[in-house]
């Protein structure tokens, strides 16, 4: 049991290194190298960000709507193939339509991926009681960051922007395979008496909408980083700036896991309060001191938090919907991808205004902060089972 269980983990892990740490992210460090051999403009490059977020919002829409039950494995299969051919295709086109569409495909791709992954790993890892190694599974993001982080200089060196593209959807290939095998759907086997001991050391369900806000305020405020981060960093790194990408994902690899780890010992609520206040203070760090040493010490509390903090939030949105988890982390993804769908939009309209990001990177610090702040209401229901276990 132990090793088809670390195997299966295995397999969530690698399909998030796909299509969301390489399908949906490699897009930033890859997107100033399309830029000096195309000389496109920052207008093209936000669309084409946009587009990504457009389809991730709709995936995550449909991803929690459409009833996979039982079909899960085979959708999460051919999102996965979706997400490997679009970021192949945008190695073999220089249309700046097609590019639109594939980064919209390649974002509805990745959504149904995590939703799918997160509730197939998450109904496991609760029917064997692991809840805890949610933090292993949420990693793959931050691998995939930093492997994509790691090979794209080199890719970009042997096959210029083109073969990058192409490069990395073969490395996304292989690790397909493993996720083919490993990764399947198991009956939903969690006992009633788990299930029960669970549900009564969570907020109650109606709950849920607070967590569903600050969630959407998490997706609205972190982008802007997310976004921007090697942009405003490039003034201060020059050709360097690519490292502050690989700090966040550096950080991101071990956060899910030392996230779920907290939680376990304080609760998942208290640790997610944490996490958002952390991570706004990271965010508004290059505002007000600009420097190398700024902008390293924001990737890293930006990497430790934002896969943290999705960990958090999804894994206590199903433990407070066991029965339906899919659902429940869809509607979650939808509304934090309508934040980030928001996010550049509007921090590119304020630094027009101000002619940095300064004011955007404050705003967007200031929205996660009051997310937090909408959460503190619920660390009194884990205050109620001091003394117990939310997972084993």
């Amino acid at each position: 049991m132990k090793k088809q269980s670390f195997l299966f983990l295995i397999g969530g892990i690698l399909s998030l290194i796909i299509a969301m740490g390489i399908g949906r992210f490699a897009y930033t460090p890859i997107l100033p190298l399309m830029q000096k051999d195309l000389s496109f403009s920052n207008s093209i490059a936000g669309y084409l960000a946009s587009s990504n977020y457009a389809g991730y919002l709709l995936g995550a829409i449909l991803a929690g709507v459409i009833p996979l039950k039982g079909h899960r494995a085979m959708s999460l299969r051919i999102s996965l193939i979706i997400s490997i051919i679009t970021t192949a295709l945008m190695g073999l086109t220089y249309s700046y339509l097609l590019w639109y569409v594939l980064r919209f495909i390649s974002g509805v791709s990745s959504a149904f991926v995590l939703v799918l992954a997160s509730g197939i790993v998450l109904d496991k890892l609760a029917a064997i009681s692991k809840t805890s190694w949610s933090g292993l599974f949420y990693g793959g993001v931050g691998f995939g960051i930093f492997l994509s982080s790691l090979v794209i200089p080199s890719l970009n060196h042997l096959f210029q922007w083109q073969g990058t593209w192409i490069g990395l959807a073969i490395v996304s290939g292989i690790l397909a395979i493993f996720v083919w095998i490993w990764l399947d759907e198991a009956p939903n086997d969690i006992e009633m008496k788990n299930k029960q001991e669970t549900l009564a050391l969570v907020p109650p369900t109606k709950w849920l909408l607070w967590l569903t806000i600050a969630y959407g305020l998490e997706g609205l405020g972190y982008i802007v980083t997310g976004t921007f981060i090697v942009s405003i960093a490039s003034s201060s790194f020059h050709k360097g700036a690519t490292l502050v990408w690989m700090m966040v994902g550096l950080a991101a690899i071990p956060s899910c896991l030392i996230w779920s780890l907290l939680a376990k010992k304080w609760g998942y609520v208290k640790s997610l309060v944490l996490a958002m206040v952390l991570q706004s203070l990271g965010m508004s760090l290059p505002a007000f001191w600009i420097s190398k040493s700024s902008f390293i010490i924001s990737a890293l509390l930006f990497g430790a938090t934002f896969m943290g903090i999705t960990t958090l939030a999804t894994t206590l949105g199903r433990q407070m919907n066991p029965s339906n988890s899919s659902r429940t982390i869809g509607i979650l993804t939808a509304i934090y991808a309508i934040g980030q769908l928001i996010g550049p939009t509007l921090a590119g309209i304020i630094s027009s205004f101000t002619h940095n990001f300064d004011a955007a990177l404050i705003g967007a610090s200031g929205v996660v902060l009051i997310g937090a702040g909408l959460l503190l209401n619920g660390i009194q229901f884990e205050r109620r089972s001091k003394g117990k276990l939310i997972c084993k």
